[in-house]
């Protein structure tokens, strides 16, 4: 995957040295502070966030489809162990937003959020997470998938919108100012955080969609858009093997949503 060396794989390697005691603590339902602070600016307090981020790296399923149907039905095909980890979240409040907009305000509305709901309220262990679909689940591939299926092409077709590259995966460096500064107004908690690095490094968890990709790959294949003359299984496959570090793939979006509302996640439309 094209990432730069800005996006939230410090958080694995730093997991990977570690060891993977901090699952086993986080399974257990204790927590761990074991993620350095400058891979999350989120207050220190905030040990339950914490321990999850570093379980999901560690629980991000396989990435090397070779195809895939076009219902999911067997666990493995994708991120069951990290949604688990989801679903028994014991930190409060847990929010799931609805994001479908690729345009739209949903990454500044989730910043938004965190920044009331961690400094105003004081609720550090806030779980913020995007049920990613639609159009929007377009910012969930790296930029190889942008590349390789001329998405700015596709998206200038389909959406009527102009846009060269995946900004929504570009961090910008002053958003890794100092997380004490939490005033700075380009800072990681300012509108320059609006982008998937770094509210993923806050502790925002990504979700992505087996139907929306699915749904994709017949759309580039009716528009021109398969330059290796894929089947729609194979496509799917390699879309998926391109989701942006840190994504978790579920089976679908909708169906999701509501197993994460049944384990005590407030659904934001």
């Amino acid at each position: 995957m094209q990432q730069s060396s800005q996006s939230p794989v410090s958080r694995r390697q730093l997991l990977q040295s570690a060891g993977l005691a901090t699952v086993g603590a986080v399974m257990a339902g204790t927590s761990s502070a074991t993620i350095a602070a400058e891979a999350n600016p989120e207050p220190v307090s905030a040990k339950n966030l914490r321990g999850l981020m570093s379980a999901l790296q560690a629980n991000v399923g396989r990435r090397d489809f070779r195809e895939v149907p076009m219902i999911l039905t067997d666990p493995s095909d994708w991120d069951d162990k990290a949604l688990k980890l989801l679903f028994a979240y014991a930190g409060q409040p847990k929010e799931i937003f609805d994001n479908t907009d690729l345009f739209g305000p949903w990454l500044n509305l989730m910043r938004n959020t965190m920044n009331a709901m961690v400094y105003a309220w004081k609720q550090p262990d806030f779980l913020a997470t995007s049920a990613t679909h639609g159009p929007a689940a377009m910012a969930l591939y790296d930029q190889h998938v942008w590349d390789k299926y001329n998405l700015p092409g596709f998206i200038a077709q389909k959406l009527d919108k102009k846009i060269d590259r995946n900004a929504f995966i570009e961090e910008k460096s002053v958003a890794k100012a100092s997380a004490d500064d939490v005033q700075n107004e380009t800072g990681p908690f300012s509108a320059v955080g609006n982008n998937i690095p770094a509210l993923q490094r806050r502790g925002v968890v990504f979700l992505a969609c087996h139907n929306a990709i699915w749904e994709l790959s017949e759309a580039l294949m009716k528009s021109g858009h398969n330059p290796d003359k894929l089947s729609h299984g194979q496509l799917a496959a390699d879309l998926t093997n391109h989701l942006v570090e840190g994504a978790v793939l579920t089976p679908g979006i909708l169906a999701t949503v509501a197993v994460m509302q049944r384990n005590g996640f407030h659904y934001v439309i």
